[in-house]
């Protein structure tokens, strides 16, 4: 199967995923435009300011644990997870699964990932979150297990505040199965984590006892010191990572 990817590579180069003209994952341009989430921060949802602090005013509901994202949804970060999610651009979730690692998410029993609606999944063929979970399971050789179902459909939740969010996915989703103590859930872009707050309640409604989050990209309104924040590669992924792999 290397050698498949390495031939098609060759034929059919990738290209970068920001910019789409560059060099694969992220061309210097995009790697340089790239605004990294980090420290000083909110250790509970990993939200950048001016001093650490325990919690701030963006954490996300309750039912989550924690939260976490490598990127700041905007620039090549967006435009990549655009790729991913409405291009097919499948490779895009490998290629992210190492920022979303040098994060450093919580360890966890198992990974993931906050399902598609049935008629979201039939339009695209595949589950954005389901390939950037798998991703980060094989990068941490960990058991990637669909733990959720969505039982009610939901409409489009970007022009929406947080109120409305939380009330529109009440509900919305259902366990499959039992589920272990502690569950890395993974999905593309953290915005208010109503969505991901409405799994972490169906999780632990079926035994879980934390649910952490980590997401490809999350939105905020605050600009951030642009990068380049990944100078190195990961293993498997080849994307730019802030230092050696955390796991």
């Amino acid at each position: 199967m290397v050698g498949l990817e390495r031939a098609l590579d060759v034929v059919f180069p990738r290209r970068c995923a920001g910019c789409g003209d560059g060099t694969w994952p992220f061309c210097d341009a995009c790697r340089h435009a790239l605004e990294p989430l980090k420290p000083p921060w909110c250790s509970r949802c990993g939200r950048p300011g001016a001093v650490p602090v325990s919690r701030c005013g963006d954490c996300p509901p309750e039912p989550l644990t924690s939260a976490r994202a490598p990127f700041r949804y905007d620039g090549p970060a967006k435009a990549a997870i655009h790729r991913l999610k409405f291009s097919g651009w499948r490779d895009v979730g490998a290629a992210l699964a190492g920022a979303m690692i040098a994060s450093d998410p919580p360890p966890a029993d198992v990974i993931t990932w906050v399902p598609l609606a049935r008629s979201r999944l039939v339009e695209r063929g595949y589950d954005q979150a389901r390939a950037l979970a798998g991703a980060i399971a094989r990068e941490l050789d960990a058991p990637l297990v669909r733990l959720l179902r969505r039982v009610a459909p939901t409409a489009p939740q970007a022009r929406r505040r947080g109120a409305a969010r939380r009330l529109a996915m009440r509900d919305a989703f259902a366990p499959r199965r039992p589920a272990p103590p502690r569950i890395l859930l993974v999905d593309d872009v953290l915005t208010t984590g109503a969505t991901a707050a409405a799994c972490a309640e169906s999780l632990r409604g079926a035994g879980a006892r934390e649910v952490h989050l980590v997401a490809a990209a999350r939105s905020l309104s605050l600009r951030l010191a642009a990068g380049p924040a990944y100078p190195r590669t990961g293993p498997r992924s080849g994307l730019w990572l802030p230092g050696d792999h955390p796991r």
